[in-house]
């Protein structure tokens, strides 16, 4: 064993010398022959290429390579043969550490081991014609090349490092530049009959990497780093890279590219997982992450994708397609957030096969997507937003769920729900401008059952409510609609024609044709109406669905309802009617009836009218028909017309009437004191005054005989004007049971009475075997007083002479 031991240590000894002295010698004879081998070298570089490589000086770097020898090229020039024409060098380096084969290099020949290119920038040019200074490196002339080959083998290279590397890609032909600050790129390459493979070690800084410089950069200020595994296919002239995982931005993403030489293309297919959707927004160019940024996805997502270019330079962008898987996260989008949202999503920028590249026929698409919009479950089975340039969105969207799940979602709280559910099934179609739906042309149907509504701004209560909503694309309807408010029963069907577009556009021409039937209504109930909204409660959130609420709210306020109303019994305080009939017209500024017959006190009631909405008080108009109507139950219903002089427990007898008047009335419907005015024309039959002051007051002065507690009226004619505070009586001839006289003045629910009253002392039951023309003659015979009754100053009323009487 020593003996072998012995001989194995010089044998190794013996290498060991041999090594070093051919490395001196390989060292020596570079030193002597630094020209003639820099000579070979770039006859070596040269001698495949369509231009030349040059090199300032050369030095020998015995050390570096050890055992082997190297050698330093420094001020190394690429240029091709057209370089004075556009004056880009392809490469130009610092320095260009060269590794030889001594053994080689010591018979007369060059073989380059390692290449180590330092401080370098390369620069692949290409010119609007078309001309890239690539074209150093296409084969020469078959003959030139059988020269060439006779005499030497081609350039094989083991490895190739690159350190401080700047490598620019400029097309100006199709608009794309890629420009990288590389730290350092090693390759080591093996050289098969089929071509080449390598492992090649990226370090490197996006500067840029733009597929069309109008358009913006990919990857902008991003860091690439990892090692790709590559090889080089002659049969396919291409170059092909293994996925691996190559770390962009500091997240792993599996990259896997093949480049097709001979036709300039390439094709590379991208894969990672649970990275952030913004930090991929934002490794895409400005067109396209722009768009993207207007969503958010909370949560980390997988993607895949692939971006090709077949190198035809025909659509200019190349293709990309990208897929997202998203589970259980929240989906921000300009209309609000859509939480516990899954879907699988994907991108392409040529959704028509065979059509261009671009934003006019990309598509975004969200397929099976489940989700919780404002907490209410929804479910589209494909969502597409087609044409980037200008957005259309399209998607038959359904849903069912409890309406409290809506409360505290909406972006003003006009709406409180306790109760029922909703069951929606709608096919939407939008523009899109900044992401935001433009006038959605909607098709199908909401139905509601069992809601218990409150509509805020208004203090609505609305319990076992029912209704279905259907949508014709721009048209509304509504039908089977069922409403109850306290003890008022509503049945609702209405039309609205071309609601989608005056929605967003013109909401005031917005016209409700509204018809509504109803075994009884308390109107007290809808009191609401008369006074001004009340602010909703704002939700904290700021959001487009905060704008949408908002919108709706003033749609509401502002489009125009007109009303057909029947009616089987209508409630109003004292108000008691029957068989109501009603057009009705609500507009922003008020409530207009345009047409109200009524039975009511044993007659008929038609009016018109309105009521306009002031901030404090209301103002209203109204004319009337009355048609034989019980005055004393007339008065009594409308509260003796606010004031306290003549009442219904002072009536008898049935009235017909004509009325118009105008006036105040509170937002709780009382009309305001002494805020009438206008004119009633009356015609009165089988009257009588019960208990009215003013004639009770006469009789104690006059007449105390007589029954001037309950007189007795046939038949009265008479024109009433009101001012106010103020009944102008005109002239009026009474003839009753018990007193003929004749009125006129002022009678003044405050201070400012002035009544004159003609009374003959005759009494009428002594007339009344006379005819009516004798009758007439005989009424003012006799004694007649004239008197006048005035304030006094106790804020009553006195009774004085006449002494100006007529």
């Amino acid at each position: 064993m020593k003996r072998w031991l012995k001989i194995t240590l010089r044998i190794l000894s013996a290498l060991v010398i041999l090594v070093i002295l051919t490395w001196l010698a390989g060292a020596f004879y570079i030193s002597r022959n630094k020209k003639e081998i820099l000579s070979t070298i770039l006859a070596q570089l040269n001698k495949n290429l369509n231009g030349e490589i040059t090199a300032g000086s050369m030095e020998p770097t015995l050390l570096k390579s050890f055992p082997g020898v190297s050698v330093s090229l420094n001020d190394v020039l690429l240029r091709d043969s057209l370089w004075a024409q556009h004056k880009h060098d392809l490469l130009k380096a610092k320095e260009i550490n060269v590794s030889l084969n001594i053994l080689s290099l010591l018979v007369g020949d060059v073989n380059i081991n390692r290449i180590a290119i330092n401080d370098a920038r390369v620069y692949i040019y290409t010119d609007s014609t078309g001309y890239s200074n690539t074209s150093i490196f296409k084969s020469k002339p078959k003959t030139e090349e059988k020269k060439s080959s006779a005499k030497s083998s081609a350039l094989e290279i083991k490895k190739i490092d690159f350190n401080r590397l700047s490598l620019i890609l400029d097309n100006q032909k199709r608009f794309k530049l890629f420009n990288f600050n590389i730290d350092q790129i090693q390759g080591r390459m093996q050289y098969p009959d089929s071509g080449w493979t390598g492992k090649i070690k990226l370090k490197t800084l996006v500067n840029n990497f733009a597929f069309n410089t109008r358009k913006g950069s990919f990857l902008k200020g991003k860091t690439l780093d990892g090692t790709l595994s590559a090889h080089y296919s002659r049969a396919l002239d291409a170059v092909i890279l293994d996925p691996e995982n190559l770390n962009i931005g500091g997240h792993p993403f599996k990259i896997g590219a093949k480049i097709d030489l001979g036709k300039s293309a390439f094709a590379i297919s991208i894969a990672v997982d649970q990275i952030l959707f913004k930090e991929v927004a934002l490794m895409l160019s400005p067109n396209i992450s722009s768009k993207l940024l207007k969503f958010g996805i909370e949560k980390p997502v997988d993607i895949r994708g692939n971006i090709i270019d077949d190198g035809s330079g025909k659509y200019g962008d190349p293709l990309i397609k990208v897929g997202i898987k998203v589970r259980d996260n929240m989906l921000s989008i300009p209309a609000g957030k859509l939480t516990a949202a899954n879907f699988d999503g994907s991108f392409t920028n040529q959704d028509t096969v065979g059509g261009i590249i671009g934003d006019e026929n990309s598509s975004i698409k969200l397929h099976r997507l489940t989700a919780k919009y404002f907490n209410a479950p929804i479910k589209i089975d494909t969502f597409t937003v087609n044409n980037l340039a200008r957005p259309i969105a399209t998607g038959l969207v359904t849903s069912q769920f409890p309406l409290t799940n809506l409360n505290n979602s909406s972006g003003i709280q006009d709406f409180e729900f306790k109760d029922g559910t909703a069951d929606l099934k709608l096919y939407c179609k939008a523009d899109i401008d900044n992401f935001i739906f433009i006038k959605p042309v909607v098709s199908g149907a909401i139905k509601i059952s069992n809601a218990d509504i409150t509509y805020l701004p208004r203090k609505l209560h609305l319990v076992k409510s029912a209704l279905n909503i259907n949508f014709n694309q721009n048209d509304l309807s509504i039908q089977n609609g069922h409403f109850q408010l306290g003890k008022s029963e509503l049945n609702v069907s209405c039309s609205i024609k071309n609601f989608g577009n005056l929605y967003y556009s013109d909401p005031d021409k917005i016209l409700v044709n509204l018809k509504m039937h109803s075994p009884q209504l308390y109107l007290n109930e809808f009191l609401p109406f008369l006074g001004p909204r009340n602010t909703a409660k704002k939700a904290s959130s700021r959001n487009s669905m905060k704008t949408a609420s908002k919108q709706l709210s003033n749609v509401l306020e502002v489009s125009k309802m007109n009303i057909n109303l029947t009616v089987g019994k209508a409630i109003y305080n004292k108000f008691l009617a029957k068989n109501l009939s009603a057009d009705i017209s609500l507009r922003g500024e008020g409530i207009f009836f345009n047409k109200i017959s009524v039975e009511h006190a044993g007659g008929l009631i038609g009016m018109n009218g309105s009521i306009i909405q002031q901030p404090s008080i209301n103002t209203f108009k109204l004319s009337s028909k009355i048609s034989h109507v019980s005055v004393k139950d007339f008065f009594y219903s409308f509260d003796n017309f606010g004031q306290k002089t003549i009442t219904n427990k002072n009536l008898k007898g049935y009235l017909s009437s004509l009325v118009n008047i105008s006036g105040k009335i509170s937002q709780a419907g009382k009309i305001i004191p002494r805020s009438i005015n206008g004119k009633v024309v009356f015609n009165l039959n089988n009257a009588a005054l019960v208990n009215f002051g003013p004639m009770v007051n006469v009789g104690k002065f006059a007449f105390a005989n007589r029954n001037m507690s309950n007189v007795e009226i046939k038949k009265l004619d008479g024109i009433l004007d009101i001012n106010g505070d103020k009944v102008v009586i005109n002239p009026m001839q009474i003839n009753s049971s018990v007193l003929n006289f004749n009125i006129k003045g002022i009678y003044a629910l405050g201070t400012g009475t002035d009544v004159e009253m003609d009374i003959p002392l005759r009494n009428p039951k002594g007339d009344e075997n006379l005819t009516k023309g004798e009758k007439r003659e005989a009424r003012m015979k006799g004694i007649v007083l004239h008197l006048k009754a005035i304030d006094d100053d106790k804020g009553g009323i006195k009774i004085r002479w006449n002494r100006d009487h007529d």
